[in-house]
């Protein structure tokens, strides 16, 4: 009895690299989710999750960093408990917080295109600090804007006042997380092969 062999073709390197960077950083995402700090003051806790928000901008670019996010979304919807404090669900995306997470793609793309451009992906390392700067700060506040004029509307607050609840007190522990974000860059602590 004689079998014909068949040959396969293989998923190329070209697109199993990024998909598997997209995954372990969703998956840091989360894990990041889970160290939440209660900020008694806001019903958003303090997390690593915008340092992870800025680092996938950095390396994976527009088009993996957000499809990394939307993968983080996607799992956390569907049950895996990946959101802060070990939340999980379809809910906890449209909870007081939920401004912040629906942020998080539209913040790694931005960073992408400030950094990356719409062609391919550069070493971080190689591009300057004033530009890995304004990406940064334009993510963050992205990031304080969708998280505020959320929570704003569903409470039914006005913005101000919704600013002092979910933006203003994390200034400076989100600083502290770009400067560690740029760090991580300068020091070529990732490869971004």
């Amino acid at each position: 009895m004689e079998t014909e062999g068949q040959s396969v073709d293989l998923v190329g390197a070209s697109v199993v690299r990024p998909f598997a960077r997209a995954a372990i950083l969703a998956a840091l995402m989360g894990a990041t989710a889970l160290v939440a700090i209660p900020y008694p003051l806001s019903p958003a806790p303090v997390t690593l999750q915008i340092l992870v928000v800025f680092l996938v901008g950095l390396y994976l670019g527009p088009y993996w960093g957000g499809f990394s996010m939307v993968l983080y979304l996607t799992a956390g919807a569907a049950g895996a408990p990946i959101f802060s404090h070990g939340n999980a669900g379809v809910g906890y995306l449209f909870a007081e917080t939920g401004g912040f997470l629906w942020s998080f793609p539209l913040a790694v793309v931005l960073v992408g295109l400030f950094v990356h451009g719409t062609h391919g992906l550069r070493d971080p390392g190689e591009v300057s600090l004033p530009v890995i700067a304004v990406a940064l700060t334009c993510a963050m506040v992205l990031m304080y804007a969708a998280g505020t004029a959320y929570y704003a509307w569903l409470i039914g607050i006005g913005l101000v006042e919704a600013a002092f609840v979910m933006a203003i007190p994390f200034v400076p522990a989100d600083l502290l997380k770009m400067a560690a974000a740029v760090a991580i860059v300068r020091a070529g602590v990732i490869d971004p092969t």
